[in-house]
């Protein structure tokens, strides 16, 4: 059992994460609305970056840096070094192809990975006003009010995402998507990773597969997944907070078959 210290410790942390990706979506929401071509570059194939996912980024890790100097920090734009006991792992904007092309499905996505565990997760996605937040151990919820992965039992009734890579060679993607589609599934792709793991956990979607992820893009939505009942592939067990890698998220029924048609185990 966590000692009270540690206790009023991640009281404090879940309180602030709430208000922090309210903040700083006011920042994406902004820069959403005002965006032009000038403030879109490319980091690779694919690859976007704007203006704002710079802005979104500083505003976090400031703030993090006044209210927890102690705690690590790991974004997208800016890097960090993977030490210490409570790290902060930030995608300042998921989906930002949707928001450069001006599609309201894109996120803020914050986790607290604390002794080899991600104990806290938001994913803000302020274009709707919609925030999800899980603490491990203590369920899911979407604006407040709880949320469970969906009942589907059948892999022929189910619709899940599979995403996409440029660190893996597109064969195994066309592999796997086959092989979903055979099984009977219904396939899409929305563009943010940390959004399609949301939804798995509010029974939008009953899966989600990708084959390489970063940690800033997967570990809020991976603990969404697993608080709403849902089920994970290792990633944190298999050295992914340093490395990335394979990510798999679904309903129970259909997490084995996934399983299969992606190649990614369930277990270490």
């Amino acid at each position: 059992m966590a000692s009270p210290s540690v206790a009023v410790d991640l009281d404090a942390r879940q309180a602030f994460c709430l208000d922090l990706v309210r903040t700083a979506g006011t920042i994406a929401r902004d820069g959403f609305v005002q965006r032009s071509e000038a403030q879109i570059a490319m980091k690779g194939p694919q690859d976007f970056l704007t203006e704002t996912d710079a802005a979104v980024e500083r505003h976090i890790k400031a703030r993090l840096a006044e209210a927890f100097p102690e705690d690590g920090f790991l974004g997208e734009e800016t890097g960090g070094v993977v030490v210490g006991e409570q790290i902060w792992v930030v995608d300042p904007i998921d989906g930002t192809a949707n928001f450069a092309r001006q599609i309201p499905h894109f996120c803020i996505s914050v986790a607290l990975v604390s002794g080899g565990e991600t104990v806290l997760g938001a994913i803000y996605n302020p274009a709707l006003d919609e925030l999800y937040f899980a603490r491990r151990g203590q369920g899911a919820a979407r604006n407040g009010t709880p949320i469970w992965v969906a009942s589907t039992t059948r892999p022929d009734a189910a619709c899940v995402e599979l995403g996409w890579s440029t660190r893996v060679p597109q064969h195994f993607y066309l592999d796997a998507l086959t092989k979903i589609l055979d099984d009977g599934a219904n396939v899409r792709r929305a563009a943010s990773g940390a959004l399609a793991l949301a939804y798995v956990a509010d029974g939008r979607s009953d899966g989600y597969a990708e084959l390489h992820m970063q940690p800033w893009d997967c570990l809020a939505g991976l603990l969404l997944v697993e608080e709403a009942g849902g089920v994970v592939a290792p990633f944190l067990a298999v050295d992914g907070l340093a490395k990335g890698g394979a990510v798999l998220a679904a309903t129970p029924a259909i997490a084995e078959a996934m399983s299969i048609s992606t190649g990614i185990p369930l277990v270490v």
